[in-house]
């Protein structure tokens, strides 16, 4: 029996892909564009931070972060955007989407601009502000995950709706891409003007003081693409199904989207009474929600948190990679600018090889291949290309072998991006009730960068070899990088496993996705297999 629905909801799920749906994915998608650069970009600076802070006189080598500074300036971000996925997610469902989302991009601005503004003269000071700026930094791009995706479902058509918000979500990599831009391009500048030795033959001049302006200049330009647009954020209405369904105002849902789609669109009051007054009421902490929808939270969850552990973990083995192909040299070889702008460069190149163009495949067969099977396709081939890695791992150190080693590593990001990195952001907004939407994909992204912690982290200390001369210095023995990897290898087929708990929702609307269509001479709304 065909299934009854508002209006102004209809419009939205058949509409043509037209003005409107680009716009609204360059709106929501720069602010995903900030949330990777400013994510991002620290990985530039780090090692400048470490000549300017922590520079032992006489040391043979340029000073570094110690373990627990660079714990902290790179944890504190992601422990941010856990806590405000969690937050924002929650709060999207009880103030709207549009309010919200406002709120985020204020906070990237001002944090953004703050963290440039560290105050100090002693590293102490300089670190300490700069994690407090950077865990509300991360505490506003929280937000922008669970609502970025909300209103992009919210708005698109039945067809075409996984592209849409892939293609948000794929900003994130122009956002790395940028950052690794404006990094070349900002070093490249302080080089032409002040022309620094390498260390060994200088260590003082290796490192002029104005060189502190460089990691300054580069966090402070995340605030740029967030401040540009937060105008249009504004002028975007709250979408149909909040305003209808949430909060049950069926004109107002029609006036908006019928400003949106050009066209007239009648309200439906009592049709709204009608159709919706017995949907679904039960809350996130109720049996109820466990029975239907507790396999897909626990699969939307499982999959980010595997994926990312995975993902973040990945950076460990860029050192080996950069050294191998000799992008990177030895630190004492290259002044502190210098360092910047191979460090800058070569995140460029891996952004265009490997991070941006799977993005966009994605983007492209969505909604032809479906999001199911992306996810698994995606998870099997990086478990494949790990245990390709892992196995033969001293094999592919030998300089030798170093054009397969690139090439393998490429297909790991590329098969992360066109696949599981992708789709689990896009499941999320799809698959639950309007009313917990927001909330449920917070708790899904919450999870996954709880994975993000533990690959970038956690697998830090487990790489790390059992050789003490092949150690990282200060840190203890682990299982090394050829063990790792084997492991990584199989969380991504337990990953390829959890991804049979989420249903595929290719060209269904949104409340046939999240099982709450009703019938019309229902009763009860009909509930998705």
């Amino acid at each position: 029996m065909p299934s009854s629905q508002l209006q102004v909801l209809n419009a939205l799920d058949v509409a043509k892909t037209q003005w409107y749906h680009f716009t609204a994915i360059v709106i929501a998608g720069m602010g995903f564009f900030t949330d990777s650069y400013d994510l991002f970009s620290i990985s530039v600076v780090t090692k400048l931070l470490g000549r300017l802070y922590y520079q032992v006189p006489g040391a043979p080598k340029p000073g570094v972060l110690p373990i627990n500074v660079t714990l902290a300036v790179n944890g504190v971000a992601l422990c941010g955007t856990l806590a405000g996925q969690l937050f924002f997610g929650w709060l999207g469902d009880k103030l709207g989407r549009k309010k919200v989302y406002g709120i985020t991009l204020i906070m990237m601005v001002i944090c953004s601009l703050a963290s440039g503004f560290s105050i100090g003269h002693s590293a102490k000071a300089v670190i300490s502000t700069l994690c407090f700026f950077r865990f509300w930094l991360g505490f506003g791009i929280g937000g922008d995950y669970p609502l970025s995706a909300t209103i992009m479902s919210e708005y698109a058509n039945r067809k075409t709706r996984g592209a849409f918000i892939a293609a948000v979500f794929a900003m994130q990599g122009f956002g790395i891409l940028v950052g690794g831009i404006v990094g070349l391009i900002v070093s490249a500048g302080f080089e032409s003007h002040y022309h620094s030795p390498s260390y060994a033959k200088d260590p003082v001049s290796s490192c002029p003081p104005n060189a502190d302006y460089i990691w300054r200049i580069i966090l402070m330009f995340g605030a740029i693409p967030a401040g540009l647009t937060y105008y249009w954020r504004m002028q975007m209405p709250e979408t149909a199904r909040y305003t209808a369904l949430i909060t049950k105002n069926a004109k107002k849902a029609a006036e908006d989207m019928s400003k949106v789609l050009q066209f007239d669109i009648t309200a439906e009051p009592e049709k709204l009474e009608q159709l919706y007054v017995q949907r679904q009421s039960f809350g996130l902490f109720s049996w109820e929600f466990v029975r239907i929808y507790g396999l897909r939270l626990l699969g939307t969850t499982s999959t980010w948190f595997l994926l990312d552990i995975g993902f973040y973990s990945q950076n460990l083995f860029q050192k080996d990679l950069f050294s191998s192909i000799g992008w990177i040299p030895p630190a004492r070889d290259m002044s502190a600018i210098r360092e910047v702008y191979k460090i800058a460069r070569a995140q460029t190149l891996i952004a265009l090889c490997g991070t941006v163009p799977g993005y966009w495949f994605t983007v492209a067969f969505i909604d032809i291949i479906g999001r199911f099977w992306i996810q698994l396709m995606g998870f099997i081939m990086m478990s494949t290309f790990m245990l390709a890695l892992g196995i033969p791992y001293h094999h592919w150190q030998q300089r030798a072998h170093r054009i397969g080693f690139i090439i393998m590593y490429a297909l790991t990001f590329f098969f992360a991006n066109f696949g599981p990195n992708a789709t689990t952001f896009v499941l999320p907004a799809e698959i639950f009730p309007a009313r917990i939407r927001s909330t449920c994909h917070g708790i899904s992204a919450a999870a996954g960068k709880a994975g993000a912690i533990v690959g970038a982290f956690g697998f830090l200390y487990i790489s790390q070899e059992k050789n003490p001369t092949l150690r990282d210095p200060g840190y203890p023995a682990g299982i090394g990088k050829k063990d790792t990897l084997i492991l990584l290898s199989g969380l991504n087929l337990l990953g390829a496993i959890f991804t049979l708990l989420v249903p595929e929702t290719k060209g269904k609307t949104l409340e046939d996705a999240a099982g709450e269509a009703i019938e019309q001479d229902d009763e009860v709304p009909r509930q998705s297999a």
